[in-house]
C-alpha cells in the first residue's frame, strides 16, 4: 500500500487532549469517548449502513487486489474526499491496462498511487463516522476480513489474465469494482458527527503542515536508502552509510522541534501521541507489520527458490495464511463486541504469531506439504486476531473529533514500519544468502545467483550445485523469521500499554 498517508486527514486544527488519569484503571466508553445523545442520531443504521461497509470494503479489496496482482506482470468531507482519491485511483488503473509504453505504464501507476494513499484511510474513517464505538469492531473485522480477499486472489487472478486474455486486464479489473463502490457512496449521505464548518480550499491548505512534510519525507527517505543498501551495496561502515544515518537523525530532530512548536496543529500531535494507550497502539501496529511483512515477502520466496513452484502457484501455497487472516479478523470482530476487552486478542495474536514463525525456522528443502500449511495457519490466526485491536484501542483512548488524525497516523505508522522492518529483512535475507552461497555452494557465481532472482538460477547452475543453492535459499529465507519472532515479542510487551479497559455496551443503544 502507499505509505505516507497521515496528511489526507491531518487539516483540522487539533484541540489539547488532557491526559486524566492513568490508561490502565477500567474505565467505560461514557463520559469523554461516548458520543453523546445529540450525537447519536447521526450514526447510520441497517439498511444503509450494510450499503455503506460494502462500499467501503470493495475498495480496501480492490486497492490489496490492485497491489497484489500486478506482481503478476512482469514482461460529508470524508465521502467526497474519498470518491476524489478513488477517482484518481480509477483514472491511473485505466491508463495503466491502455498503456503503449512503460512511461505511461509508470505514469499511470503513479496516478493509482496517488489515489490508493487516501483510500485506506478513507475507508476507516467512513466506517467511524458511520458507527458507534461499541459497534465498530464487526465492521472493521468485516471490512479487512473481506478487504483481504484481494490479496487471496489478485496472484491468481493476475496469471489467469496474463496467460488466458490480456495483463491489461489486471488493470481493467479495478474499473467495474471501483464504479460500484462510487455508486453506493453516491447514494447515501454520509453523516459530520464534527459538523465543521465550510472553508475554502486556500484556508483548507493552510492548515497542511507543509513544512513538517519537507522535514520528514528526506529524513525517511534517507534512513530507508541507509537500511536498503547497508551490507549490500556498501558496507555498513562505509562513508555513505554513516551520511546517510547521520543526515537523516539530524533532520529528525529538527522535524521533532517543528512539531513541538505547531503543537495541536502539528501533523503529529504531541497532546495526543503522549498518551500511553496511544504511543503504545502505534509501536503495537509497527511490531505487527514489521512481522507480517517477513511473512508476505519470504514465504513466496520459499516456495519459488527452495520449493521450485511458478510465482503463481506460491500465491496458492500462501493461501493458508491469507484465509486464516481473513476468518480471524472477522471472528475477532465480533468477539470484542461480545466480550468488550480488544487486549486478549492482542496477547493472543502476538503469542500465535511467534509460534508460528519459529516453527517456520524449522522449513527445509524436504518439510512435508502439511506442516508447512499447519505452520501458516497459525501464524494467519494470530495476524487476523491482532489487525484491528490498535485501532480499537486508539479511538477508546481519544476524543470523536481526533479519531481522523489518529487514524491517519496509525495508518502511516504500519506503512512505515512495514518499510523499515522490511529493509532491514532484505539486508539479513542478503547477507545470509551470500554466506550460505560461500559455505554450501563456493563455486558458484553470487552475482549470477543474486541476479537470477529465485526462480532463475536453477537454469544457470550446474546440477552438482543446485543442492546447495537450495540450502542457501532455505538458510536465508528462514533465519529472516526469527526476525518476525523479535518482533511479535516486542509487540506482546508493548501491546500491555494498550491498557486492559472494557468497551461499554451501552453505547450500543445509539
Amino acid at each position: 500500500m502507499p505509505n505516507t498517508k497521515e496528511t489526507n486527514s491531518s487539516h483540522n486544527t487539533i484541540p489539547p487532549i488532557n491526559d486524566g488519569k492513568d490508561n490502565n484503571s477500567i474505565q467505560p466508553l461514557h463520559s469523554p469517548h461516548t458520543t453523546s445523545e445529540k450525537e447519536e442520531h447521526k450514526h447510520i443504521s441497517s439498511p444503509k449502513l450494510g450499503l455503506i461497509t460494502t462500499a467501503v470494503t470493495l475498495v480496501m479489496f480492490l486497492t490489496l487486489l490492485d497491489t497484489t496482482i500486478i506482481v503478476t506482470v512482469q514482461s460529508g468531507v470524508y465521502q467526497y474526499t474519498f470518491l476524489t482519491f478513488l477517482f484518481l485511483f480509477e483514472v491511473g488503473s485505466a491508463v495503466c491496462g491502455a498503456a503503449l509504453s512503460s512511461k505511461m505504464l509508470i505514469i499511470g501507476r503513479a496516478v493509482a498511487g496517488l489515489g490508493g494513499s487516501g483510500l485506506r484511510n478513507g475507508a476507516l474513517g467512513i466506517i467511524t463516522e458511520c458507527v458507534p464505538l461499541a459497534k465498530r469492531p464487526p465492521y472493521f473485522g468485516v471490512m479487512m476480513g473481506l478487504s483481504l480477499c484481494g490479496a487471496a486472489v489478485g496472484p491468481l487472478l493476475g496469471g489467469l489474465f496474463t496467460k488466458f486474455v490480456s495483463w491489461r486486464w489486471c488493470f481493467y479489473v479495478n474499473l467495474p469494482i471501483g464504479a460500484l463502490a462510487a455508486i453506493l457512496l453516491l447514494a447515501i449521505r454520509i453523516p459530520d458527527v464534527q459538523a465543521k464548518k465550510l472553508t475554502s480550499v486556500i484556508s483548507a491548505l493552510s492548515t497542511l503542515d507543509l513544512v513538517g512534510f519537507l522535514l520528514f519525507a528526506p529524513c525517511a527517505i534517507m534512513f530507508l536508502m541507509a537500511l536498503e543498501w547497508g551490507g549490500s551495496k556498501y558496507a555498513w561502515s562505509s562513508g555513505t552509510i554513516i551520511s546517510l544515518f547521520c543526515g537523516a537523525g539530524s533532520i529528525f530532530l529538527v522535524f521533532l522541534g517543528w512539531e513541538h512548536h505547531l503543537g495541536d496543529e502539528a501533523t503529529i500531535p504531541f497532546s495526543m501521541v503522549r498518551k500511553r494507550a496511544v504511543w503504545s497502539s502505534y509501536l503495537v501496529i509497527w511490531f505487527f507489520f514489521g512481522g507480517m511483512m517477513v511473512y508476505s515477502y519470504y514465504l513466496p520466496i520459499y516456495f519459488q527458490a527452495v520449493k521450485g513452484t511458478s510465482p503463481l502457484a506460491s500465491g496458492v501455497d500462501i493461501l493458508p495464511l491469507i484465509l486464516s487472516q481473513m476468518v480471524a479478523v472477522v471472528l475477532s470482530g465480533g468477539l470484542v463486541k461480545k466480550m468488550g476487552y480488544y487486549l486478549p486478542f492482542s496477547i493472543a495474536s502476538s503469542i500465535l504469531m511467534a509460534i508460528s514463525a519459529g516453527l517456520i525456522t524449522t522449513l527445509s528443502v524436504g518439510t512435508s506439504t502439511g506442516r508447512w500449511i499447519g505452520y501458516q495457519i497459525i501464524g494467519g490466526f494470530g495476524q487476523g486476531l491482532g489487525m484491528q485491536m490498535p485501532y480499537i484501542a486508539i479511538q477508546h483512548s481519544i476524543p470523536q473529533q481526533h479519531n481522523a488524525v489518529a487514524l491517519a497516523l496509525i495508518v502511516f505508522m504500519q506503512n512505515l514500519g512495514g518499510a523499515v522492518f522490511l529493509a532491514l529483512a532484505q539486508t539479513i535475507f542478503t547477507t545470509d544468502l551470500r554466506s550460505g552461497l560461500a559455505r554450501f555452494a563456493p563455486t558458484v557465481d553470487v552475482g549470477l545467483v543474486e541476479a537470477a532472482g529465485a526462480t532463475g538460477f536453477r537454469g544457470l547452475v550446474d546440477s552438482v550445485e543446485v543442492i546447495g543453492v537450495l540450502e542457501a535459499y532455505d538458510e536465508a529465507v528462514t533465519r529472516n523469521f526469527f526476525f518476525a519472532v523479535v518482533c511479535a515479542g516486542v509487540m506482546l510487551f508493548c501491546c500491555w500499554g494498550m491498557g486492559w479497559v472494557r468497551i461499554e455496551k451501552g453505547e450500543e443503544s445509539g
